[in-house]
């Protein structure tokens, strides 16, 4: 609104008794004037628009169509008053868009297009109300419009055109989709957009006005369709001519930048409709190197001239880059707007001209940086002299605004426009990463990460370049944005990185050049870091490199890229911005997981902290502090290297985080998240804890030394009222008891010199633990996600001190996990039954036949639960349950057995049975149960009626998941389960009616699957029966011979190339099960065997038998990582097994009948066969090896 302003005059005298003209002195009482605050302003502001809106919504509403003069003048009045009000000012929530555009209509009703500057004005309101109310318009209202602006670009003269298409692109934002009956006009083949935002149109203001409607189609607001084809490759194919076109000579450079921001604009909106779909029209790398090109748009110092494609390659493709001279149009421009001012424009060119002499100064950058790169980084230790010339000269300014021109003109705008079409480009770029895919992006790598400094030269034209060189910090954060983006996810493709071996001369490996550009991110992210001063974009450096460091095999490279990046970032933990220090601890949460443990990770974190560096709170940049904490009489308290290892210092610091108050205060931002009067922010306390976690899952060794400290911290935790406080408290608990676990496992890969956490700590550990707000935490139904980070706390109770623990303690413990599997919150009720399932294995419960029931019901419950995830975990709790049962079985005996109930056995059976027909998440522990259940029948079950028709099923279910299509960790089990099912001596194996389906199954599998992991399995579980009688009949018998047999002469045909890793365990489970049909064979059964022994096939076993006699250390493969079952049965030796065959068989051949001579005959010479070839490579072997020993110095 506009208003009129008066001064006071200086002159005039106020009289001196102001009591005698009304005024009252000011007294106690009487109340001062207190200004009103910024929301009662908006709050009166919205009233106001909301007014104005009203008023003239129903002033319209009582108007009719004349041609009348007062209609005009009355509609130019009231256009007039809503366009002068300024709706973005305030919240105008309470203006509905359904009044605005009852409005809009009624308006369009009542002017004429025949009046064009009434007309215009309504464009012009039609813009601002949708633009600055953010109003989305209905379809009704869409189609009416639309319609409405159609006929005017018809009928109306050429001048109104764009002031029409700027209230279309209004119109048509985010509505891309429903114009479907407006699109002929707008985007056909002579549609007014099509005409209009063609690069041959002169009109530059009305092709920008096109290409900004074509942006707006091609929006799509969440929940709505994309725009359909063809219309969306005409949008696509007009703003990617629109950014390949070349600026004409008369059109200025800002409204030029107007234009490519436009078109960049509608470019990402039409990334953003969905995945890359490479089409003819549509060229990855014609996009790409146009975005290449304006990400360096106007940026000082350089000129990028690179091809019109870019082409996916591992190496770098031919781009040259010059020295920026001065456009004309632009001086031209420039110095007719400052004519007649020639001291301002002499100020103006003198800074330029410092400016530039900086960026001179700056080239040589990449001499000095090779420098510090080999000297190992250390920047810090640079002079005086050296150490500015790493910052860019907009680190050497004073602010940290876009542009400090004192022009205050053309230029500083120009360069205002210049980044604005740099920050659009690199925009743009996100979106293509986002809705490519990667594994075909990462082939313009070499495009947009460098592999070398520049050195010697100009910088090469990469992300990085931009990082360190743009003047604009919104630009440089859009850079390391893309970057990350690119990062995120790349561990496959970077995984073929290495350069650990010695370089070679004649050509450079892909691997080697990876390598290289995985370094030079290193080097230039850290260069970025040292010299950025806005904290904004120094969050995103922060963040990009915790992205490096996430996905870089660091394995496969040289040491020294993580040193010289620990020592940058360290001061930064006490920077004046909370978002910094968060992305500073979320780095160090990516150094301490990557790969863990990692050796240079480790003597970094054994180091000795930096007092000087590390409690200096304000900091910005590490330059205030490098000198400190880089002396080595400085760097520690304790002075010199030799001193005594004290605690980690990253864990110290995540703990004073977490629990000190803060010296002083920080920046404002610090405010909001702020979760007490005097401690850290919310933010930073929670990412130092999620540290702390990280620390200790990966350094455990390095931790355990604070361990009753880290767990009063997480009690400390628990007990504060913020949720997720207490939730990354639990999980660090979690962490530190699954930490025990793995030192404790025999298994665990844990050095010699480690040392164990005695069992005694662990119990004062847990000790304390229990008897603080953990159970609150569990007994907390206000918090369920807190009860269930709670469960997988007390799930990771060492077993050795949980027997050690009071005896109410363990009650306690047992008593609220059978309670919260009976939660109604089914992420509870999983974590309660996972957590049984781990304590069913414990040795000091697993014989208590009463905690074992409770447990079982409580599993049986959850089984029938309608939620997958509960499902899931109670069948890996029966299965571990299950497993108990056989345990118990073996070590304490009948008396187990007779005191588990047999209903109880026939409830868990049929449970079973059911879970096994579930999702394969359920199926592959149900498997496994049924087979530890079968196997664990006894005489006293089977005899009993009701376990008939049970174990029927049972059997049926195993059968019918061995022969399906279930993943290959289901099949797996289930293969598994059979094998543990024959173990059982009391079932009818080979007399059961189930028997020969389960053998066919087996000889099924064993034969065709494509895994060979479940192949080894079958062949297995073929071996398991230890007589004769458990094989059937003679037709069973040969059946499984002959499935071996074919097995092993095509154990080598595979389509997956992954499969050939298994073959020799294969072929060893293989020969295992047919030496060991052998052994039991019969002489009924020796005709199937001659038949499959003189044909062909013959030599090809032979030579197998012979390489597995051979063979001492192929070892069997048990199965995927992960939930399965695992066969702990030692393999046969094969050459006794063989001597104990041919031995009785030659005992059988001197008292067999004719008849059966033949048969026996055949295979007796076989056996001998395949002894006599084993001898005779044996002995060839040994000549060999001794051979070699007499060649030996």
């Amino acid at each position: 609104m506009a208003g009129k302003v008066t001064f006071f005059d200086t002159n005039v005298s106020f009289p001196s008794n102001l009591n005698n003209l009304g005024f009252q002195s000011a007294s106690p009482n009487t109340s001062r004037f207190v200004p009103q605050s910024k929301s009662q302003h908006e709050q009166d502001g919205s009233a106001q628009a909301q007014d104005q809106i009203s008023r003239c919504h129903e002033k319209l509403r009582s108007l009719r169509p004349t041609d009348s003069a007062t209609l005009k003048t009355e509609l130019n009045l009231l256009f007039d008053q809503l366009i002068s009000e300024n709706y973005s000012s305030s919240n105008h929530d309470n203006i509905h868009p359904e009044v605005v555009c009852e409005m809009l209509i009624q308006a369009s009703r009542l002017v004429p297009l025949s009046q064009e500057h009434l007309f215009i004005k309504l464009c012009q309101l039609i813009h601002q109300l949708l633009n600055q109310l953010q109003v989305i318009v209905d379809e009704h209202t869409l189609d009416v419009l639309v319609s409405y602006c159609s006929r005017a670009l018809r009928t109306c003269s050429s001048w109104t055109h764009p002031d029409v298409l700027l209230a279309l692109s209004s119109l048509v934002y985010g509505n891309g989709s429903k114009c479907q009956r407006h699109l002929p006009d707008l985007l056909g083949l002579s549609g007014f957009l099509v005409s209009y935002g063609d690069p041959v149109q002169p009109d530059v203001e009305l092709r920008r006005a096109a290409v900004h409607c074509i942006a707006n189609l091609c929006l799509s607001v969440p929940g709505q369709p994309f725009l359909e084809e063809p219309y969306k490759g005409v949008c696509y194919g007009i703003l990617l001519r629109t950014l390949q076109s070349p600026k004409p000579a008369d059109v200025e450079d800002i409204v030029f930048c107007s234009l490519l921001q436009s078109a960049l604009k509608g470019m990402q909106y039409f990334l953003n409709c969905g995945k890359w779909k490479a089409i003819p029209n549509q060229d990855l790398g014609t996009l790409l190197a146009v975005l290449k090109r304006f990400m360096f748009y106007g940026l000082p110092g350089m000129s990028a001239e690179m091809p019109q494609v870019l082409y996916p390659a591992p190496l770098p493709q031919y781009e040259t880059v010059s020295v920026v001279k001065p456009e004309p149009s632009q001086d031209s421009t420039v110095q007719k707007k400052n004519t007649g001012n020639k001291k301002r424009k002499s100020r103006g060119k003198g800074k330029k001209a410092g400016a530039e002499g900086k960026r001179d100064a700056e080239e040589g950058e990449g001499d000095e940086v090779k420098s510090v790169d080999q000297s190992g980084w250390s920047l810090g230790s640079q002079s005086s002299s050296v150490t500015p010339q790493l910052y860019p000269s907009w680190k050497k300014g004073s602010s940290d605004s876009e542009f400090s021109d004192p022009e205050g003109g053309m230029q500083s705008k120009l360069r205002l426009y210049q980044a604005r079409v740099r920050q659009s480009a690199l925009q743009c770029f996100l979106a293509v990463v986002k809705c490519v895919e990667k594994r075909i992006l990462y082939g313009y790598w070499s495009s947009f990460v460098p592999d070398a400094p520049g050195i010697g030269g100009p910088p090469p034209l990469t992300l990085l370049t931009i990082a360190l060189k743009d003047p604009s910090p919104k630009v440089r954060a859009g850079s390391l944005q893309v970057l990350s983006a690119l990062l995120e996810g790349s561990r496959q493709f970077l995984s073929t990185a290495e350069d650990t071996s010695a370089p070679r001369q004649a050509f450079t490996p892909f691997s080697a050049t990876l390598a290289a550009s995985v370094r030079e991110l290193h080097r230039g992210l850290l260069l970025a870091l040292v010299a950025e001063s806005s904290c904004q974009t120094l969050t995103q450096v922060l963040k990009c490199l915790a992205h490096l460091v996430s996905n870089v095999p660091y394995n496969r490279l040289r040491p020294g890229l993580l040193s010289p990046l620990w020592k940058q970032i360290r001061p930064y933990i006490r920077h004046r911005d909370v978002n910094v220090r968060v992305s500073c601890l979320t780095l160090f949460g990516a150094l301490v997981s990557t790969q863990a443990p990692l050796p240079e990770i480790q003597l970094l974190l054994q180091q000795p902290g930096s007092t000087s560096a590390l409690n200096s709170p304000g900091v910005r940049t590490p330059q205030e502090l490098s000198h400190n904490w880089r002396r080595p009489g400085t760097s520690s308290p304790r002075g010199v290297e030799g001193a005594p290892e004290g605690p980690c210092w990253l864990l110290q610091l995540c703990v004073s985080l977490v629990t000190q108050p803060r010296e002083e205060p920080y920046s404002d931002s610090d405010a909001a998240g702020s979760g007490g009067a005097s401690l850290e922010p919310s933010p930073v306390r929670l990412e130092a804890l999620q540290v702390l976690a990280h620390l200790v899952k990966g350094y455990f060794s390095l931790a355990q030394t604070s361990l009753l400290e880290l767990g009063q911290l997480s009690a400390r935790c628990l007990a504060e009222q913020e949720p997720s406080v207490q939730l990354h408290g639990a999980k660090l608990l979690e962490e530190l008891g699954t930490g025990i676990i793995q030192q404790y496992r025999a298994d665990a890969n844990t050095p010699q010199s480690a040392k164990l956490v005695p069992v005694c700590q662990v119990v004062q550990f847990w000790s304390d633990v229990l008897s603080g707000p953990l159970i609150s935490a569990l007994q907390n139904e206000q918090h369920p996600t807190l009860q269930t980070s709670a469960c997988d706390t007390i799930s990771s109770i060492l077993p050795q001190a949980f027997s050690q623990l009071p005896d109410k303690t363990q009650v306690l413990c047992i008593t609220l996990l059978l309670g919260l599997t009976y939660s109604e919150n089914s992420l509870v009720k999983s974590a309660a039954v996972r957590a049984l399932g781990v304590y069913i294995l414990f040795p000091c419960l697993r014989e208590d036949v009463m905690f074992v029931a409770d447990t079982a019901n409580a599993i049986l419950t959850a089984l029938d639960d309608r939620s997958p995830n509960v499902r899931a975990k109670a069948a890996w709790s029966l299965g571990n349950l299950t497993d108990t049962l056989i345990v118990n079985m073996q070590s304490v005996g009948l008396e187990f057995q007779e005191e588990f109930s047999d209903m109880l056995l026939l409830n868990m059976l049929r449970s079973a049975t059911k879970a096994s027909g579930d999702k394969d998440r359920v199926k592959s522990n149900a498997v496994r149960a049924l087979g530890n259940l079968l196997h664990f029948l006894q005489p006293v079950h089977l005899g009993k009626p009701v376990f008939e028709q049970p174990l029927q099923e049972a059997m049926s279910a195993l059968i019918e998941t061995v022969r399906g299509d279930a993943t290959m960790k289901v099949r797996w089990n289930a293969c598994y389960a059979l094998g543990n099912t024959f173990r059982n001596r009391s079932l009818p194996l080979g007399s059961a009616v189930w028997s020969k389906e389960a053998y066919s199954a087996l000889s099924y599998v064993v034969t065709s699957c494509k895994n060979f992991k479940v192949r080894i399995k079958s062949a297995a579980a073929l071996s398991v029966p230890s007589t004769r009688d458990r094989y059937g009949d003679v037709h069973q018998f040969a059946e499984v011979w002959q499935a071996l047999a074919r097995a092993l002469e095509h154990s080598e045909d595979t389509e997956d190339f992954l499969e050939y890793r298994y073959c020799a365990s294969l072929r060893s489970q293989l020969c295992r099960a047919l030496l060991h049909l052998l052994s039991v064979c019969q002489p009924e059964d020796l005709p199937a065997l001659r038949s499959s022994l003189s044909d062909q096939s013959r030599p090809v076993l032979q030579d197998f038998l012979v390489r597995y006699l051979g063979d001492k250390d192929v070892a069997l493969i048990d199965g995927p990582a992960g939930e399965e079952a695992v066969d702990h049965t030692a393999p046969e030796d094969g050459l006794m097994v063989l001597n104990e065959t041919l031995t009785r068989l030659k005992g059988a051949l001197e008292e067999t009948v004719s008849d059966r001579s033949e048969d026996l005959k055949t295979v007796v010479s076989f056996l001998e066969d395949v002894l006599r070839n084993f001898e005779e490579t044996k002995e060839s072997d040994g000549n060999d090896s001794s051979l070699q020993l007499s060649k030996s110095p």
